[in-house]
């Protein structure tokens, strides 16, 4: 590391409130089921019966996890007749996605 490079500050201004949403969503987004469904979602709009049959989890860990991701803005719903369908709606997830993809962990 060159002088130069230790004298750079570690933040670069973020705004705190961006901080603080961006932990929120890394933090909701921090349980491999959850992290499947986002998956799943970011493909197409789906039903919990629809994500369930993808991800190979009961009817009920489903709709527990789609209310968490729902209380935290990452997913919404809408009725359709009986069922009721959930749409990705954080855009920063598909990031998130990606770097998971891409990235050396």
């Amino acid at each position: 590391m060159t002088p130069t490079q230790r004298k750079q500050p570690l933040l670069r201004g973020i705004d705190p409130e961006l901080l603080t949403r961006a932990a929120d969503t890394i933090r909701v987004l921090g349980h491999p089921d959850r992290i499947k469904i986002v998956e799943v979602l970011e493909a197409s709009d789906a039903s919990v019966s629809d994500i369930q049959e993808k991800v190979g989890l009961s009817q009920p860990i489903v709709s527990q996890h789609l209310a968490r991701l729902r209380a935290h803005g990452i997913v919404d719903s809408t009725r359709d007749g009986q069922h009721v369908i959930y749409s990705l709606v954080e855009p920063k997830v598909e990031h998130i996605l990606r770097c998971i993809r891409t990235c050396d962990l």
